[in-house]
């Protein structure tokens, strides 16, 4: 009989947070011990020391990493940063550190907001399933964790139950899997008590496909038969098991969507009895909230847990503080943590934002040794952040991958600069249309070298909305590098241009064949030369460009 109590791991992460020093110390000491026979650690000098400074003055952050035991799989990476899935080793360390993961976050969630004995509408994946050449299986992080029964045993334990069977879950066309997804949350409606998925956006692509297949998911539940759409055999004998015909049910689906006001607040009106809804919404999920609370209504909305390809990195233990504040308390014992302190050059422009100064690295540090009030990296971006009630282990704020920049010459521009350029122009044009996805890329084909921003429209707009975002966009990115460039001519007009809608579908269904899942999919918003196939996808796909001239014609 399995046992799981709330107060019990919220107990035990303060005991872990509170000596985040020595948790840190006896992680790195176990991890080396487990992979000491390794031939890259044994070339290194350890001779079997495992303390911090041996292991700080041995092994450079540089070189790539081994592990003692067999690797038994492979997780791959999205692939939208690069233009190319990663290959990351997947063990049960990494298993048992995602399901620490999720039962610290639920534990501190459930005290907040409550839920009962119910089921999650759940909108995630698979990714399909391939062989390495050394003949190890590789698909996504998140299809490893699905596929453990571990797993199963966590959701159950954290009263998150799916309410899809499991064939919908590793179906292999995920337009039906996702259609299916909706019809059992319509069937369990009064059951299910959060709404949630791995990313913001794949719970937004799920309602915008909820309003175009409504009426059809209504007649499968009044006739008691799945629609013909769904042709995977295995997906329809498992979905087609939990129909019956349900004339009550369609006409009460169906009454609340004629009456919806654009469909505003969809989701408590059918699922009156959710509690929130929940995922990643940091980063480059954030241009999909205001779409996301539009569908939400009134429930509230919360950021899931903080990772990277490689591995987890922190929980939200602060679950009532919206999206765009949330804040992840790192967990000492899942992993070894440095974080690199980036100080501010002496001269900086008073104009400039916290994503567009550059800074200067400096040595590693250690989980402890990170001050509030300081910006270091580790792995991506964090902020300590100001006032955090652990007093050990420290809260990080996310705040923007440093790779990932828009630049010509002496300019840099993160994508958190674009993100607000973009929330900046959009306001310009909200009355009378939405911006439904974007991207960019710098166009150095032509002579001088400019931005080029693409956007997905939900309706056509007029050329003088266009132009004055198109100016907004420009005059938006404010770093020091690009204002002077522009000024001078360095740096020609930024390039709005918009694509056909479903431009931003078809490069989801390239990452898809690329193995990626769509539950762990993001939008890339930088496409450089080297991703080549995006970037003709967009270029094919556009009705028209506009040039600004905001800083002359």
């Amino acid at each position: 009989m399995r046992v799981f109590s709330l107060e019990n791991v919220i107990n035990e992460f303060e005991v872990l947070s509170k000596d985040a020093g020595r948790q840190q110390t006896e992680t790195l000491r176990w991890i080396l011990e487990q992979n000491g026979e390794a031939e890259y650690l044994q070339s290194l000098g350890l001779a079997g020391r495992t303390d911090p400074e041996s292991f700080k003055a041995c092994v450079l952050d540089t070189s790539p990493v081994l592990t003692g035991k067999p690797i038994t799989s492979i997780s791959l990476s999205s692939g939208t940063t690069q233009g190319k899935p990663k290959f990351v080793p997947f063990n049960d360390e990494l298993l048992q550190s995602t399901m620490q993961i999720y039962c610290t976050s639920f534990a501190f969630r459930n005290r907040e907001y409550p839920i009962g004995n119910g089921k999650a509408l759940q909108f995630i994946y698979s990714s399909k399933r391939v062989t390495t050449k050394g003949g190890l299986t590789a698909r996504t992080a998140t299809s490893n964790v699905f596929q453990s029964e571990q797993f199963k045993h966590t959701m159950k334990d954290i009263q998150s139950q799916c309410c899809s069977p499991d064939e919908v879950i590793f179906g292999p066309d995920f337009q039906q899997s996702l259609y299916c997804h909706l019809l059992c949350g319509l069937i369990f409606s009064d059951e299910v008590q959060t709404i949630s998925s791995t990313f913001a956006h794949s719970i937004v692509h799920a309602f915008g496909t909820f309003e175009h297949v409504w009426e059809e998911l209504c007649a499968d539940i009044r006739e008691g038969v799945l629609s013909s759409r769904i042709t995977v055999p295995s997906i329809r004998a498992a979905v087609s098991k939990l129909l019956r015909p349900n004339p009550s049910l369609a006409d009460s689906i169906h009454n609340v969507c004629v009456r919806l006001s654009n469909w505003y607040g969809v989701i408590p009106e059918l699922w009156p009895n959710a509690k929130y809804v929940y995922g990643i919404m940091t980063g480059s999920m954030e241009p999909y909230l205001k779409k996301l609370r539009h569908y939400a209504g009134s429930l509230p909305l919360m950021s899931a847990d903080y990772g990277s390809s490689e591995g987890w990195i922190g929980a939200n233990v602060n679950p009532s503080l919206p999206p765009e504040l949330a804040t992840f308390a790192v967990l000492p014992n899942i992993g070894y943590f440095e974080f690199i302190p980036l100080e501010k050059s002496e001269v900086q422009d008073l104009e400039k934002s916290a994503s567009t100064i550059h800074y200067i690295e400096a040595e590693p540090i250690g989980l402890t040794e990170v001050e509030v009030g300081k910006e270091p990296v580790s792995i991506q971006v964090g902020r300590h952040r100001e006032g955090s009630r652990l007093p050990s282990t420290p809260e990080i704020q996310f705040v923007c991958r440093r790779s990932l920049v828009l630049s010509i010459n002496i300019d840099k521009n993160t994508e958190k600069d674009l993100q607000l350029a973009v929330e900046a122009a959009a306001l310009l044009a909200e009355e009378k249309v939405e911006v439904v996805d974007f991207t960019s890329h710098a166009d150095t084909s032509t002579e001088p070298g400019h931005y080029v921003i693409y956007w997905e429209l939900s309706c056509d707009a007029t050329e003088e909305v266009l132009r004055a975002c198109c100016n907004c966009l420009d005059l938006s990115f404010v770093d020091a590098g690009y204002v002077g460039s522009r000024k001078v001519g360095a740096i020609g007009p930024l390039e709005l241009r918009v694509v056909r809608r479903g431009t931003f579908q078809t490069i989801l269904h390239h990452y898809l064949g690329l193995g990626a899942a769509v539950s762990q999919f993001k939008t890339p918003r930088f496409v450089g030369l080297s991703n080549s196939t995006v970037l003709q996808i967009l270029c094919r796909n556009v009705t028209g460009c506009t040039f600004s001239t905001a800083y002359g014609p």
